[in-house]
């Protein structure tokens, strides 16, 4: 069978585009894709032109994701989402028969008729009502969307927010009074635990005050199993997760803080109150040379739109989002992990701030760039532009991860860029004048960091965040989880681990900052939970278990981790 190629291309080649500074706007998601590349080929009935296809390759420095669409005369066009299970090097383009009777995918030795005059099975697959449903024996999959899962939290304060007048001063109430110290942990004395001889690469311990040596606590909701000799584990110390190499969990608490690092910088952080500081932190290290990270959007959140909390006067009313436009279409936001990745995936994690509560009020940034909307793109595809001044974490092309401050210069490196998602401001920021990290400029700052909590600033609850810690031999992406912490308690705990930069990710609840890992064990996948109570999140059938982001969709945003191939 021979293939013919009679197709238009148009290369759109993006510079310092507006796409990556938070200004201007497009009318649609795909317009925003400034490298984005369109080919398009007639089809044919006989010898009559009936339609044409149209193939976008989004990204092709990435090559994962591609938008089809097909149109007829008199018929609304069909688009499609179609994602390459392998993009590594691939560039699929598209190709017809002689006649013009039969539409092909095509890249390298690899064909895949998705059309003809007699059979469509990218339709028959879109009214499967899958989220991934697999095209040429697994090789590409079309992306549907699907309704995402909310939890009962979820489902409510959703409702009272979309459809009830003063929904979010309802939520906020309930939030303030119901969720304050809800999951504060203490943890209770033990023995002196000891860990085994940590390696060279291992990540760095934290710094401790000097009575805090050698104190162990017993964490009693901690789901995770590390390789301990006793249940009581040593404040501040790693200990390797049993059966998965590369990831370590530990405790800390703010009382443990040396007194010079309380005393550093103290116009930019608050004293730490005397039940944050008892309070029991759980986190865990992933070594950046053994894992990739990836961002992945939920059904539903974030949104596109405007947030509420931009400031009429950085609102434009002609456009339905800061972008231009406040939706997705064509393409399909699943709420999970591809099936090609789902065998290789050893964590996942919430993301970030919904949409609504994803901009600024107060302070410089509600001020510019559209009340600085936090951005977000996935698969090299933005979503969101990302805005200078917010706290962003990214992996680009190489596959480094990095947390930094994003600026106005870094316009040029978006098209670099893979996966990356910004919330907030920093909770800890390098200053190379000094050589040094230390606690963002508006940690203690409620308004102007939009930090969350309370309306009336009362910003203790349980929070997550990442930080980036770069040792000797490799750099460790960490994740904590802060059973009742305030910004400046965060910003400590990180300063004392030595991370180079930190971030915050959600807060409120347990599936706001959920976690868990994936160790695979005798033919079985068991799923060990940061926080026991995390699993309830999940899905239960008899004695199996369907984890989030993983086993259904999930209507917010997340991370993943999936191991390298050579690490």
């Amino acid at each position: 069978m021979r293939l013919q190629t009679p197709w238009r291309a148009t290369l759109l080649v993006a510079g310092l585009s507006l796409a990556a500074v938070g200004t201007g706007s497009a009318q649609s998601l795909i317009e925003l894709q400034k490298a984005r590349v369109t080919q398009s080929v007639d089809l044919h009935a006989s010898s009559e032109v009936i339609g044409s296809a149209t193939l976008i390759d989004l990204q092709p420095a990435v090559g994962a994701w591609y938008v089809l669409t097909i149109s007829f005369a008199q018929a609304a066009p069909l688009q499609y989402h179609i994602e390459d299970s392998r993009p590594e090097g691939a560039r699929w383009s598209i190709e017809t028969v002689e006649t013009g009777s039969r539409l092909f995918l095509v890249s390298g030795s690899e064909h895949c008729e998705i059309w003809s005059n007699r059979a469509e099975p990218l339709q028959q697959a879109r009214e499967s009502g899958l989220p991934f449903v697999p095209l040429c024996n697994g090789r590409l999959y079309l992306r549907n969307n699907v309704e995402g899962t909310y939890t009962r939290i979820e489902r409510v304060t959703q409702f009272l927010r979309d459809h009830v007048w003063g929904g979010d001063r309802i939520v906020t109430f309930v939030r303030d009074e119901a969720f304050r110290d809800a999951y504060i942990e203490s943890g209770r004395e033990g023995s002196a635990a000891t860990a085994p001889r940590a390696s060279p690469s291992a990540p760095i311990d934290a710094e401790l005050r000097p009575e805090e040596f050698g104190r162990a606590l017993v964490p009693e909701h901690l789901g995770i199993e590390p390789d301990a000799e006793t249940q009581a584990l040593s404040l501040g110390r790693w200990y390797p997760v049993r059966d998965l190499p590369g990831i370590y969990v530990g405790l800390m608490r703010g009382s443990a803080v040396p007194p010079a690092m309380l005393e550093s910088d103290r116009s930019r952080v608050n004293e730490l109150d005397a039940v944050e500081s008892a309070a029991l932190d759980y986190l865990v290290a992933f070594d950046l040379t053994q894992f990739d990270l990836h961002f992945a959007l939920g059904t539903d959140h974030p949104r596109l739109g405007w947030s509420e909390r931009a400031l009429p006067e950085q609102r434009d009313a002609r456009l339905p989002g800061p972008d231009g436009f406040d939706h997705a279409e064509p393409l399909a936001r699943t709420g999970m992990v591809s099936p090609a990745l789902t065998a290789q995936v050893v964590a996942t994690f919430a993301g970030g701030f919904k949409r609504e509560h994803g901009a600024f009020h107060y302070g410089d940034l509600a001020q510019t760039h559209s009340g600085s909307h936090y951005g977000f793109m996935e698969q090299g595809v933005i979503f969101s532009r990302l805005v200078p001044g917010l706290a962003t974490v990214y992996r680009d092309l190489d596959g480094v991860v990095d947390l930094k401050t994003w600026s106005v210069t870094d316009a040029a490196r978006t098209e670099r860029i893979v996966d990356a998602r910004q919330n907030g401001v920093p909770l800890i920021e390098y200053d190379p004048s000094k050589g040094r990290s230390r606690p963002g400029a508006l940690v203690n700052q409620w308004g102007a960091g939009n930090w969350s909590g309370s309306s009336e600033m009362q910003l203790r609850t349980v929070r997550a965040g990442l930080c980036l810690q770069v040792g000797p031999e490799r750099s460790y992406l960490l994740f904590g989880y802060f059973s009742a912490a305030t910004p400046s308690t965060m910003a400590r705990v990180f300063q004392s681990y030595g991370c180079r930069y930190a971030m915050q990710l959600d807060i409120n609840a347990l599936e706001h900052t959920y976690l868990a890992l994936y160790a695979h064990r005798a033919g079985r996948t068991d799923v060990e939970h940061l926080v026991d109570g995390m699993a309830e999140v999940d899905r239960k059938g008899g004695d199996q278990l369907a984890p989030r982001f993983l086993g259904f969709p999930d209507d917010r945003d997340f991370f993943y981790l999936t191991r390298k191939a050579h690490p």
